[in-house]
């Protein structure tokens, strides 16, 4: 009886014990539980913000041109980022900058100044064939060019006519200058000059033309040209259009109008004829009414310098 007593008395001191070890125990496990739980939870928060910082914003950011802390933007002159300009991979501070050359810009087509010849660019469908009879003189002077005797020249136009007056005095300016006209070859100097002149080049209607040239017993037949006392004049219809028989356009044509009857004015009186098949007729050949086995020709001189003749008629 004393010894069961005893026992059980030990057995209750050691269960007392144990309790009170479960009871110390109790509130570290807590403190682990909620340590492992906030090391959880931090893991989660760092991973959202991780995601955060390298999501789809990121790269919409750079497509709008907003770049890293760490690299340079590309900048447009007023200091601002340019967009269109901006890498796809931006390079950062210390690499070297991209060697990609800029694409080139289109290259401008290239200016040529205006020449007074192509300020009509088109004939008219139909040309007047008679005007006011009055003419305006061009107000306009140049130098002299060539050598020889100075002849100063005025040059009007029929009023009334779509024709510009300081368009065809500037052109019959270029034509006595060309490298191979009279000017150019020692038959004389010519100047542009708006009054005291020592002949005048009307360009006039068929029909004022005609009335010119009659005057001077010339029949032009509404369609030639003729050189009278006081100067040249010239058919607004054979100017602008041309002739039928000139192998080349009116510009072209317009040289041999005014080289021909310049030329009576500077003393050839007669007209030539064509100086053999192939050949390039002389200006002095009335080559509206033929070329006679010739090939057109609106310059006095070939390219070599060479005069241009053919048999007298």
């Amino acid at each position: 009886m004393g010894k069961r007593a005893t026992t059980r008395r030990g057995r209750s001191r050691i269960s007392r014990i144990n309790s009170r070890r479960s009871a110390a125990r109790r509130p570290l496990v807590r403190i682990l539980l909620l340590g492992v739980g906030l090391a959880v939870a931090s893991l989660g928060v760092g991973a959202a913000l991780a995601h955060r910082h390298t999501g789809p914003e990121t790269v919409a950011g750079a497509a709008d041109g907003i770049a890293p802390p760490d690299t340079d933007p590309l900048m447009t002159p007023d200091g601002g980022a340019d967009p269109a300009a901006t890498p796809s991979a931006p390079a950062r501070r210390g690499t070297a900058p991209s060697t990609k050359p800029p694409m080139p810009s289109k290259p401008s087509r290239p200016t040529e100044p205006v020449k007074p010849s192509a300020a009509k660019k088109t004939p008219p469908a139909e040309v007047p064939a008679s005007g006011k009879g009055t003419f305006t003189t061009a107000q306009a002077s140049g130098m002299a060019t060539g050598s020889g005797p100075l002849r100063r020249y005025r040059v009007q136009v029929e009023d009334g006519v779509d024709l510009s007056v300081k368009d065809a005095a500037a052109e019959i300016q270029q034509i006595l200058a060309h490298p191979r006209g009279w000017a150019a070859h020692g038959k004389g100097s010519f100047q542009l000059v708006a009054s005291d002149a020592d002949f005048v080049i009307r360009i006039a209607t068929p029909d004022t033309a005609d009335r010119l040239c009659l005057e001077q017993g010339l029949d032009t037949h509404g369609q030639l040209n003729c050189e009278t006392v006081d100067g040249v004049v010239v058919n607004l219809r054979r100017w602008l259009l041309g002739s039928p028989t000139f192998d080349g356009p009116a510009a072209e044509y317009r040289h041999l109008i005014i080289n021909h009857e310049v030329g009576h004015e500077i003393g050839l009186r007669e007209h030539l004829g064509c100086g053999g098949p192939g050949e390039p007729a002389p200006v002095m050949m009335q080559q509206i009414k033929g070329l006679d086995g010739c090939r057109s020709n609106a310059w006095p001189y070939d390219e070599d310098g060479t005069y241009i003749t053919g048999p007298t008629l």
